[in-house]
């Protein structure tokens, strides 16, 4: 609340990230969505009664699921075809606040005070945006700039220097009284669809809008050089992940290892058995986060049943590289009494590297005997060791 008025939150996050290359509301960012850090930092505020995500419809569910355990009345609900629609249908779905903010939920980084100043301005003022003052020097072109298309154009010409002093930068969170801004939606009509923020409906009507500065961290997850400038800012640049495997020998079944197939008795398992590409393939999904490899491939799924582990490894490496990182290096080490490895390393090096998308100097393999002891000395089974190094990828 805010002098005894309440206060309903928007979070718009209808879009389907075509700029981006993905949705950006479900872009995960130091294991948390995007989504849900904008939510976090609005509620977290101290002047949120309610908030309302705004999403694709039939992503309801999905998004109530983000909300979970952050309180503050938070549901979500269907957004329309246009940004102005979805905005729309969340400020509808508080008609007991007085005051609404309107945050995007591609700005992840906006902080809860910048959030309560904007809500504190429009509760006094009406209307009211976070924004920056512009620091470079701005031009701008001629009418034709945008004619320049082609073989043999000229590029654009500047037609004016403006006063720097007197612009500034729109961000979110923009705050109103509920009215005011319904009653700029009414003024617009369709044309509300063509507003790239609520607070230009507002000025359509004459009503004042109060700058509020804002934060230079508070960007706008717009395109993938923004998804790499998030990550670098949350993320560590690398990481690293164990994986560990075992496998009983069974009569009857193929002995692969690293992709490579050798002579004698197999491993017993409801893929190939791969013992070498499931350690490196548990390393790499430790070190990305992402869980093990029974999350992600269980052995009660008939897709996997005799599947090769290089087409495993494959889909594991693209999930890394879908969540920012790709390889830096991996180790293996298989102890096995039999069969002997080295004389095949370089080319289950070559079938690994293969598979992760990789040169084959960033795996290793090597191998030991067990010395007689345990259940690789006794020859019952084999076993791998692996760590793999990630790099987060910053471009």
């Amino acid at each position: 609340m805010i002098a005894g008025e309440r206060v309903g939150a928007v979070v718009a996050g209808g879009g389907a990230g075509r700029r981006a290359g993905l949705a950006k509301q479900w872009l995960e960012l130091g294991g948390e969505s995007v989504l849900r850090r904008a939510a976090r930092a609005l509620l977290a505020s101290g002047v949120v009664d309610e908030l309302v995500l705004v999403v694709p419809p039939g992503d309801e569910a999905r998004a109530a699921a983000e909300l979970l355990g952050l309180g503050g009345g938070a549901r979500a609900v269907a957004g329309g075809a246009a940004r102005s629609d979805s905005v729309r249908n969340g400020v509808a779905a508080l008609p007991d606040c007085p005051i609404v903010l309107v945050h995007d939920a591609a700005r992840p980084f906006a902080s809860p005070a910048l959030a309560r100043r904007v809500g504190e301005a429009a509760a006094r003022d009406g209307a009211a945006l976070a924004a920056v003052p512009v620091t470079d020097t701005v031009k701008r072109a001629a009418d034709d700039a945008g004619a320049t298309g082609g073989a043999g154009a000229r590029p654009p010409r500047v037609e004016a220097t403006l006063d720097r002093r007197t612009l500034w930068l729109a961000q979110t969170p923009q705050g109103f009284r509920r009215e005011l801004l319904l009653a700029a939606f009414r003024e617009a009509g369709a044309d509300a669809a063509a507003a790239t923020d609520e607070c230009a409906l507002v000025e359509r009507l004459g009503a004042p809008v109060t700058l509020v500065p804002g934060e230079p961290s508070n960007f706008k997850i717009t395109g993938p050089e923004d998804v790499a400038r998030a990550r670098a800012l949350l993320e560590a640049p690398f990481a690293t992940g164990v994986g560990y495997d075992t496998h009983r020998f069974a009569p009857g079944r193929r002995l692969v290892l690293g992709g490579v197939e050798f002579e004698g008795d197999g491993l017993l398992g409801h893929s190939d058995a791969d013992v070498c590409a499931h350690a490196i393939g548990d390393a790499v999904l430790g070190a990305a986060g992402l869980g093990d490899l029974g999350r992600h491939f269980p052995d009660t799924d008939p897709r996997w049943r005799g599947v090769s582990s290089l087409s495993l490894l494959g889909e594991i490496a693209r999930l890394a590289r879908e969540h920012g990182w790709r390889l830096g290096n991996c180790d293996v080490t298989i102890a096995a009494r039999r069969p002997k490895v080295a004389p095949r390393r370089e080319e289950m090096q070559a079938r690994l590297a293969g598979a992760l998308g990789v040169d084959p100097a960033r795996v290793n393999v090597k191998a030991t005997t067990g010395e007689e002891m345990g259940f690789v000395g006794r020859g019952e089974g084999i076993a791998a060791h692996a760590v793999a190094l990630l790099v987060r990828v910053t471009g």
